[in-house]
C-alpha cells in the first residue's frame, strides 16, 4: 500500500477538529453536524434522488426503470459535503475515506444490503485519473464498508471519455457505452450474484446505470448502488 494511504488510515484514528464547525475534540465530522447535515431523507429506491415521504420511486424511474434494483445515497451533494468529497478527491487526502465510509454505513438499509452481497464492486477510474490522482475513492470507500467483498479487479474501465459537465442525461448515457466491461476471463463470476456497486457521488447515474447493465447482460441476479451523495441536478460527475 502507498506511504500516503498507510499515512491517512493512521490518520482517521486520530481525534481533530470537526471539519464543519471547527469543535474540539471531535471526529473528521462531529455527531451534530451530521445530524444536522445528513439526516435521512425518503429518496427514491431506483435512483435515490428525494422524493415526498411515503414515494417509493420518482416520476423518472416510473416511466424509465433504471438497472439497478436499489440505490442508496448518504447525503445531498451540497454545503458541507461538496467540499469534503473534493478535498477526499482532489487535495490527496485518502483520510476521508474513513468517516465517509462510516456516515454511509449509518443510512438506512445500506449494511443489511452489503450483508446480503456476494460482490462489492468499486467504480473504476480511467488509468489517467487514476495515475492523477493516486487512488481511487470508490475502492478506498468500498474497502471500509465491506472489506472480505471487495473485489478491485472484475469491473474494469476500458477507455477514456469526454467530459460529463453539462451533457443531458441521454448525451451521457451514449457518451459512456462501452466504457465499463467485466474482466473477460472473470465475466462469468457475476452470474446469478448479489452485486453492489460503491461510489462517492452520483448526479444522472450515467456512470453507475451504465455499469449495472453491463452486469446485468453477464447474469447478475441482484444490482445495488450505494453512494455517499446524490446531486439534485446532473452537475459534474457521473
Amino acid at each position: 500500500m502507498a506511504a500516503s494511504l498507510l499515512l491517512a488510515r493512521w490518520r482517521e484514528r486520530l481525534p481533530s477538529r470537526c471539519a464543519v464547525c471547527a469543535s474540539w475534540p471531535s471526529r473528521p465530522v462531529c455527531e451534530a453536524c451530521v445530524a444536522r447535515f445528513a439526516p435521512p431523507v425518503p429518496r427514491c429506491r431506483s435512483c435515490a434522488l428525494p422524493v415526498a415521504e411515503g414515494v417509493a420511486h420518482c416520476g423518472d424511474c416510473m416511466r424509465h426503470a433504471p438497472p439497478l434494483d436499489v440505490c442508496l445515497a448518504c447525503c445531498d451533494y451540497a454545503w458541507p459535503w461538496a467540499g469534503q468529497i473534493g478535498r477526499f478527491k482532489f487535495s490527496g487526502e485518502a483520510g476521508w475515506a474513513g468517516p465517509m465510509a462510516t456516515l454511509m454505513l449509518s443510512t438506512p438499509w445500506v449494511e443489511p444490503t452489503l450483508e446480503q452481497a456476494d460482490l462489492v464492486l468499486p467504480m473504476p477510474l480511467a488509468p489517467a485519473r487514476l495515475r492523477g490522482r493516486g487512488f481511487n475513492q470508490a475502492l478506498e470507500l468500498a474497502r471500509r464498508l465491506a472489506p472480505g467483498k471487495v473485489d478491485a479487479g472484475l469491473l474494469v474501465r476500458t477507455r477514456e471519455t469526454t467530459a460529463q459537465s453539462g451533457l443531458p442525461r441521454a448525451q451521457r448515457l451514449s457518451n459512456l457505452k462501452g466504457a465499463f466491461a467485466l474482466e473477460p476471463a472473470r465475466a462469468e463470476e457475476v452470474r446469478s450474484r448479489r452485486v453492489v456497486l460503491v461510489d462517492d457521488v452520483m448526479t444522472s447515474g450515467a456512470s453507475l446505470f451504465t455499469a449495472a447493465r453491463v452486469l446485468r447482460e453477464a447474469g447478475a441476479a441482484h444490482v445495488a448502488a450505494i453512494v455517499f451523495a446524490r446531486t439534485d441536478k446532473p452537475g459534474t460527475t457521473g
